[in-house]
């Protein structure tokens, strides 16, 4: 029997798209209609994602991307931005955390540039094509999601006192902008129109403009925006004036680049993520970790086993991963079947573990971490993620006729993060705030340095190595535990995505956050009800530290998926949150 699904799986032939946002899964469906092929499509939703959730990613943020073209190998696109030059530990004198917001925190903003750098290599249209919606709906307006609204709501006190840009957007007539209301960005539509002009001033050449489009960005006149208001100090939450460490050779220095991902198979498939600098691997480890346990099915043994893997997983991230251009990440040891068969030993059925565990690898003696419990976390809310339970950042996943497949998980330079430039309508990221301090750490801030990222798209192929599924999800630390939930089920077998991602969901806090303040929750386990009241008992029986969340509360999920056989596309997003939706036909 059929399981309750909260909507359809959409099924067809030509094209689908499934987003955290319903007008950013509109705007990548009108490219694939106006002759776009995927990549086309996703650059598209991209930049209207970050117009209608402002509150969750932004033009001051990054973007990693796992894609196939057709007929090709699977690629990672990497739009993370570095540590500025001037971003030492020195530069931090006092403070044993990186702060979570102002304009300290903030690495090169990395999204456009990837997002550019995709549509000039793997797309068909131009520069006016992709962002077109985008502008539309900054100048226009597009309708305030009751998130937005409380986003503003709670740092209106900041805005209006200390980040006067910011009160320019989002306190418009000095209001905090209702739900439901519409609300513009009219400088960050003229930035885009400026780049679109100053693209189409470089010829008829499609990938001129490109080009043109990118020096723009990082060489032109956002450079000299950037640098100008970062030329004098500028106020952090509480007023207090900060001197920020970005430049505009930092921007003129930097672009984004293409990788091979780190993958690992699970039965007939191949699950595809990025490199450590991102936490990615964590989901294939888990992988490994779920092949030695046996794991599958539901109820309190699937919980269990899927909890206690994520948090050796975990573990091992903090004690190995980081950039790898600077740091020796033993990544072939840590997803090979040996040491998944060693740390899966570790699992103990009958109760739940309240430590950290990272693994030793080669004799290695694995970094750890300190430990600051949730109740030593400062009380600021401006600092670390802009939400708790439905997580940061947006995702997006697009699928076309021609087997074209890309998984994207856009986040950062949100509106709660630092203060709106007012020439260009938006704010940097503070990304370098999951770097450790601690020159021994693998995440140990450097110049130049990739921030270890939670931002962690999915992509998998079968045998053949044809791609056929795109997956991914907001959320911060929990995106490789909420995604892996749901891929679990689909490649044991569940073939209705949007089944699989309506499952009720399940995450650990049981190690450090990446975010500021960097609490850690030992024995933490966070569920929605719809696991039963009798499966919740038993968790607790076992010593797991169970916070029921309220109902539909953790993930926003979406997929894409492809039959190569027949040519079917199928799409499904997540209900949670109430804005997600896929499209397609």
């Amino acid at each position: 029997m059929a399981r309750f699904t909260t909507r359809p799986q959409l099924r067809g032939d030509f094209g689908m798209v499934a987003s955290t946002h319903w007008l950013a899964s509109a705007t990548g469906m009108s490219v694939l209609e106006r002759g776009g092929n995927a990549f086309d499509a996703v650059v598209a939703a991209g930049f209207t994602l970050q117009v209608v959730e402002p509150h969750l990613n932004g033009p001051g943020g990054e973007v990693p991307v796992v894609f196939q073209a057709a007929g090709g190998p699977v690629r990672v696109l990497c739009g993370q931005g570095v540590a500025p030059a001037a971003a030492t530990v020195e530069a931090f004198a006092g403070m044993d955390r990186i702060p979570g917001s102002g304009v300290l925190a903030a690495a090169v903003p990395g999204a456009f540039d990837a997002w550019m750098l995709l549509l000039r290599d793997h797309g068909t249209l131009t520069v006016r094509d992709v962002l077109d919606h985008a502008v539309g709906l900054a100048e226009r307006g597009y309708p305030v999601l009751d998130r937005i609204s409380a986003a503003v709501a709670a740092l209106e006190p900041v805005f209006a006192r200390h980040w006067t840009g910011s009160a320019e957007v989002y306190l418009p007539h000095g209001r905090v902008p209702a739900a439901g209301t519409r609300l513009r960005n009219p400088a960050l539509a003229a930035a885009y129109r400026r780049i679109i002009a100053e693209a189409e001033a470089a010829g008829s050449d499609r990938e001129a403009q490109i080009e043109a489009a990118r020096r723009s960005w990082s060489q032109g006149f956002v450079a000299e925006a950037v640098a100008a208001f970062l030329a004098v100090p500028v106020p952090s939450s509480t007023g207090e004036p900060q001197r920020g460490l970005l430049t505009s050779q930092d921007m003129a220095d930097w672009s984004a680049t293409y990788e091979e991902p780190a993958s690992v198979t699970y039965g007939a498939h191949t699950v595809h993520k990025t490199g450590p600098w991102g936490q990615g691997p964590t989901m294939l480890q888990q992988l490994r970790l779920a092949e030695a346990l046996g794991t599958r099915g539901e109820g309190t043994d699937f919980v269990h086993r899927v909890t206690e893997a994520a948090k050796l997983a975990f573990a091992d991230r903090e004690a190995w991963y980081g950039d790898p251009d600077f740091t020796d990440v033993p990544l072939k040891e840590l997803l090979s079947a040996e040491y998944a068969a060693a740390r899966a030993a570790l699992v103990d059925d009958g109760r739940a573990s309240l430590d950290q565990r990272p693994g030793s690898v080669a004799g290695r003696t694995p970094f750890t971490p300190p430990v600051y419990l949730a109740q030593e976390a400062p009380a600021d809310r401006t600092l670390g993620e802009p939400t708790v339970q439905r997580g940061d950042t947006c995702h997006v996943d697009v699928v076309d006729s021609r087997g074209n497949m890309v998984s994207a998980t856009p986040s950062g330079g949100w509106l709660t993060s630092s203060p709106v430039i007012p020439a260009l309508g938006f704010p940097l990221g503070t990304r370098t705030q999951m770097f450790w301090l601690d020159p021994e750490s693998p995440n140990a801030l450097a110049p130049g340095r990739r921030p270890r990222t939670t931002l962690s798209p999915t992509l998998v192929t079968r045998e053949d190595g044809q791609a056929v599924l795109a997956i991914g999800t907001p959320g911060g630390d929990q995106q490789d535990q909420w995604t892996f939930t749901a891929l679990l089920r689909i490649l044991n077998g569940v073939e209705d995505l949007q089944e699989a991602l309506d499952a009720p969901m399940f995450h650990t806090n049981a190690f450090p956050s990446s975010f500021h303040p960097r609490e850690t929750v030992p024995g933490d386990l966070v569920v929605e009800p719809g696991l039963g009241e009798d499966v919740i008992a038993e968790l607790r029986r076992r010593g797991h530290r169970v916070q029921v969340s309220e109902p539909w509360s953790l993930g926003r999920l979406a997929a894409v998926a492809r039959d190569p056989e027949t040519g079917e596309l199928r799409a499904a997003a997540d209900a949670r949150g109430s804005q997600g939706y896929a499209a397609g036909r």
